[in-house]
């Protein structure tokens, strides 16, 4: 119990220090052997399962559900980035998989476990990034324009979908109710120049 109240108050300052920095940050979501749920900003370690990164910028509050069509899609063709920290082409592969807003775990080729899955998965070849939708489609490189067209034939939306915020207040074009003339009505003095109101 004390594990997890620390773990999810260690995510919440993370969360909290991503969107106070003005930077972007990497941040990473992963299921730990025993099950539990980790948030962090460090890379998770070779034993986690359904590992996910996202790359988020200041005040970035996630508040969106995924669309009935995007969680049938995540269920039926899951996505995962093959990866590691190989600058502006590794960083605009995430990002298209940001911008359709597409759940996506990440494999990190710079460890060993990492290089051994990629290996099986292109016969020996590494080289990243690469994708993986479901266990059919598999892309070697980066190219917007066949990665676009994979999550489209896996029936991912071409956008994330809609944020939800609640109204705060709504502005009426009505005329306000009238008074009758014999309503009682209060109205405060004007204050005088440079006092305040009591």
């Amino acid at each position: 119990m004390v594990t997890l109240t620390f773990r999810l108050a260690v995510g919440t300052a993370a969360l909290m220090f991503v969107a106070a920095s003005g930077a972007q940050q990497q941040l990473y979501r992963y299921t730990e052997p025993d099950g539990r749920i980790v948030y962090t900003d460090r890379a998770p370690p070779a034993n986690a399962k359904n590992a996910q990164s996202k790359r988020i910028g200041a005040n970035t509050i996630e508040t969106s559900e995924l669309t009935y069509q995007a969680q049938q899609a995540t269920e039926r063709f899951p996505v995962t980035l093959y990866t590691f920290d190989c600058g502006e082409v590794c960083h605009n592969a995430e990002a298209l998989l940001n911008r359709r807003g597409v759940p996506f775990s990440t494999v990190n080729v710079q460890e060993q476990e990492g290089q051994t899955r990629l290996q099986l998965l292109t016969g020996g070849e590494l080289q990243a990034p690469v994708l993986t939708v479901g266990d059919k489609l598999v892309a070697k490189g980066y190219s917007e324009t066949r990665w676009q067209a994979m999550l489209d034939q896996a029936g991912y939306p071409k956008t994330p979908a809609p944020r939800r915020a609640s109204p705060i207040g709504r502005v009426s074009n009505a005329p306000a109710p009238s008074r009758s003339a014999a309503e009682p009505r209060s109205v405060a003095p004007p204050a005088r120049g440079g006092e305040y109101p009591k």
